[in-house]
């Protein structure tokens, strides 16, 4: 496991210092102001907590505990909600490899994209979903199995919506003798060019269609639907398919990265000073059959990084995670039978659920128990007294309240 450097800012420190300012210029959305408040409050005494006492007789350690915000656009949360979530997926693992497919649309749709951002959303996982599953049939005579996961960001924020896909190398096939398994060719899945033309074309008819529904917000007409189609059927679309290169769970790993979490994680800001944020990203335009391209650095006024950050929140309840076909819960029959058809036995297997203290241990890479008071080093900090939000916090109180967050469950 490669240690992380400490970070040294958050974007909860820019909210704070300049959300104000960004207020000034743009109006935030219900669901943008729900998740900025809960970013800045997260393990602060804005939501309390508990107080943490050593268990060891004599010592008297106390220390401060602030709960989490659980807010799923927060950059500290989430982590052991991921970790259980990785180990849900390997009920639908197979002995086979696995493709991962990203499906990006023009970029000239953006501005309808953000003006209706539920639809919008929701027409782009449909239509990928329906070409993957028309083409599992067409080219493998039967079910596909996938898992995908929604992003609406590129590496230096701006807005760049694109779902990530991993698909069986291979379809469930059902003949009047029963079932077989028709396995993908080895390093292929679907001619690259025809996919790309056909999920192109389904996602404009689709468009056209809401067009003509009324369910697009044109912003009082001032987007040029037609306009947009016409330039995007125009241009050549890429469906990204990357043949088998890391084993599936690395992959699931890869797709579970931002799973409870949006645009950037609080590691990768480098600096914030005089109105100004530094960050690093991959830069992929260059190197685009890579998870990752050149590293690079990028400075952005804090109220533009606001914005760019902001973009990304979700509609409210929106389903950014979902399964098809042989990952879908009803198909957990079909599932079976390709097991047992790929050597597995047909029984599912049974989920890990994760212990914290165990899992805490293996991701700050201790043996001891991670609650192991600071102070007498024998005791366990054991939770107390609760309390309740501190009205009138402000940031820098912080030092005063002796925060100890190291081995805090507010980790979480």
């Amino acid at each position: 496991m490669t240690e992380k450097k400490p970070v040294r800012y958050e974007v909860a420190d820019i909210f704070r210092k300049h959300l104000k300012g960004y207020e000034q210029v743009h109006k935030l959305s219900y669901e943008q102001r729900v998740a900025a408040r809960a970013i800045m409050s997260c393990r602060t005494p804005a939501l309390g907590g508990v107080v943490n006492h050593c268990d060891q007789e004599g010592c008297g350690y106390q220390e401060f505990c602030y709960k989490s915000c659980k807010n799923r656009h927060c950059p500290k949360c989430g982590a052991f909600e991921k970790a259980q979530w990785l180990e849900a997926q390997k009920i639908w693992l197979l002995p086979i490899p696995y493709f991962h497919v990203v499906f990006t649309i023009d970029h000239v749709f953006n501005r309808l994209v953000w003006w209706n951002q539920e639809v919008m959303y929701a027409h782009l996982i449909e239509t990928a979903a329906q070409t993957l599953k028309a083409y599992g049939r067409k080219h493998l005579g039967g079910e596909l199995g996938f898992t995908l996961v929604l992003h609406t960001w590129g590496q230096s924020l701006q807005k760049h919506p694109h779902v990530h896909f991993i698909v069986t190398g291979g379809a469930l096939v059902e003949t009047t003798d029963g079932y077989r398994w028709q396995a993908a060719k080895h390093n292929y899945l679907f001619p690259a060019e025809e996919f790309s033309r056909d999920f192109r074309s389904a996602f404009c008819n689709g468009i056209q269609k809401l067009w003509q529904a009324d369910s697009l917000d044109t912003c009082g007409g001032n987007l040029d639907v037609t306009g947009m189609l016409r330039k995007a059927e125009a241009t050549d679309w890429e469906v990204f398919i990357q043949a088998p290169l890391y084993g599936p769970q690395k992959l699931i790993e890869y797709l579970g990265r931002y799973i409870f979490r949006i645009a950037i994680s609080n590691h990768r800001i480098l600096n914030v000073n005089r109105g100004q944020v530094t960050f690093q990203y991959y830069d992929n335009r260059e190197e685009k059959k890579k998870f990752k391209g050149q590293l690079k650095q990028m400075t952005l006024p804090a109220v533009e990084f606001i914005g760019r950050f902001l973009a990304h929140v979700l509609p409210a309840r929106f389903v950014r995670i979902r399964h098809f076909g042989l990952h879908h819960g009803t198909c957990r029959k079909k599932l079976q039978q390709a097991r047992r058809l790929l050597g597995l036995p047909m029984q599912l297997p049974v989920i890990l659920q994760l212990k914290l203290i165990e899992w805490l241990k293996q991701i700050l890479q201790i043996e001891a128990d991670p609650r192991l008071c600071p102070k007498c080093g024998r005791g366990i900090l054991r939770p107390g007294r609760e309390f309740g939000p501190v009205l009138g916090w402000r940031v820098n109180l912080l030092p005063v309240l002796g925060v100890f967050e190291k081995w805090s469950f507010s980790l979480l």
